[in-house]
């Protein structure tokens, strides 16, 4: 009985040695194929730095949000408690239940008006705010950042406590007398006429929030009454809760804690304008600067097409001695992917690496060129700040890598559809 003899068809293994072989030689262009060698350089820098631009952008809009949202909640309450129907004149008990509710940290009656602080050098808006001694040492943005003085007996006397940058506006420091005046003063036959009173300035604080520190002045609470002709009763109650996130919860039960009617305002919708801009800011920055790593994978497009045309030859010849079409598809996709992977990992470290000492950059940068990089003034921030999320940065990395890939798979499929025939045809 006659038997056919079949050989076993032999198939290369994925990503074979010889594979990584070529493509590692393919990467180290020789002399006459420089220019793809050029082209396969600035792809990695584009890659590197679009990575590296992305990473540090997001890092600092974090920061900013972060803190601005640290410094404005740690001195404005999580929600703003206000009265309707009839002034807060039962302010002792309704802060004293709202206190108890679960996840509430501190409930705080104040006092708030705005007036004109002056000395003998010079004249400032501020806004005052009256405040009793134990709920500004429960302030810890205020009572953990006393540069001058101190808040002891701040309740016995009429000391006040100002911020650092308005004390230095008026040229003033903790023991000297600020005048402070406001247009809501005694009735008189003539008209309403300006309070004006010198108050010892207790202490000076320093949030790093230059419009607070620039305006604000806390007053005792039973002072601040009395300077505004309050009849015993409060502006509103500022609450803070231990997680700011779970504002809605708590909006619900604040109001049922009041026993009275109130009005409620959180902190999301008294700085909503603010932090729907950085928002916008942010999304609009990362599409901005994701094209920075589009224009680079279309290099390494263009770069492995180049490449592609001039191996013909040597496509061909591997294709008559057995490879396949998957492998010559393989060896070009090892070599545009590792441009990719190595620059998407070298940006990751130096974006890492700048985010980590960003304030120290910033720093020897303003000294090397004598300017201000980051004028706290117009920043709100006393210093550049950084915060990695470590899951935002997966997602860069992840979008680079995929853009990367994608980049190759054209090229690729180009060099596994070349005919041998056509490739020897004129040698």
């Amino acid at each position: 009985m006659d038997e056919t003899m079949t050989e076993p068809v032999v198939r290369t293994p994925p990503f074979a040695p010889f594979e990584w072989l070529l493509s590692g030689r393919y990467l180290r262009a020789r002399r006459k194929e420089g220019f793809i060698s050029v082209i396969a350089g600035f792809s990695f820098l584009g890659i590197m730095l679009g990575v590296a631009t992305l990473i540090v952008v997001m890092a600092v809009m974090n920061g900013f949000r972060k803190e601005l949202l640290d410094k404005i909640l740690g001195l404005n309450g999580h929600i703003l408690v206000q009265p309707l129907e009839s002034p807060l004149t039962d302010w002792k008990d309704v802060a004293d239940r709202i206190s108890q509710v679960p996840g509430i940290r501190l409930a705080a009656p104040v006092v708030d008006g705005q007036g004109l602080g002056s000395s003998p050098f010079n004249a400032a808006g501020v806004f005052i705010r009256g405040i009793r001694a134990e709920d500004l040492n429960n302030l810890t943005s205020i009572a953990k950042n006393i540069k001058q003085g101190s808040l002891e007996g701040f309740d016995e006397g009429q000391g006040v406590a100002i911020g650092r940058r308005l004390a230095d506006q008026l040229s003033l420091h903790a023991g000297d007398s600020i005048t402070l005046v406001s247009p809501k003063g005694a009735v008189t036959p003539m008209g309403t006429t300006p309070r004006i009173k010198p108050y010892k300035i207790s202490a000076v604080f320093e949030i790093g929030m230059s419009e607070y520190d620039s305006t604000f002045v806390f007053m005792p609470l039973a002072e601040a009454q009395a300077y505004f002709n309050r009849n015993n009763d409060v502006s509103s109650i500022e609450v803070f809760t231990n997680n700011p996130d779970r504002i809605v919860a708590f909006r619900t039960l604040v109001t049922e804690a009041a026993g009275r009617p109130v009005f409620l305002v959180d902190w999301r919708q008294r700085n909503s304008t603010f932090f729907n801009a950085l928002q916008v800011e942010r999304n609009v920055m990362f599409l901005i600067l994701t094209m920075i790593v589009l224009v680079a994978a279309l290099n390494i497009v263009s770069g492995l097409i180049m490449l592609v045309k001039d191996k013909g030859q040597d496509i061909a010849i591997l294709r008559t001695m057995g490879a396949s079409q998957g492998s010559i598809m393989r060896i070009f996709l090892i070599t545009g992917a590792s441009i990719g992977v190595v620059g998407t990992l070298v940006g990751l470290m130096v974006g890492l690496l700048i985010c980590f000492n960003i304030e120290s950059i910033r720093q020897f940068l303003s000294w090397l060129t004598n300017t201000e990089l980051f004028d706290p003034t117009l920043y709100f921030l006393s210093k550049l700040p950084a915060e990695i999320d470590f899951g935002e940065t997966l997602a860069v990395v992840i979008m680079a890598l995929t853009l990367s890939f994608l980049a190759t798979l054209y090229p690729s499929w180009r060099a596994a559809r070349l005919d041998p025939v056509d490739a020897l045809r004129y040698e």
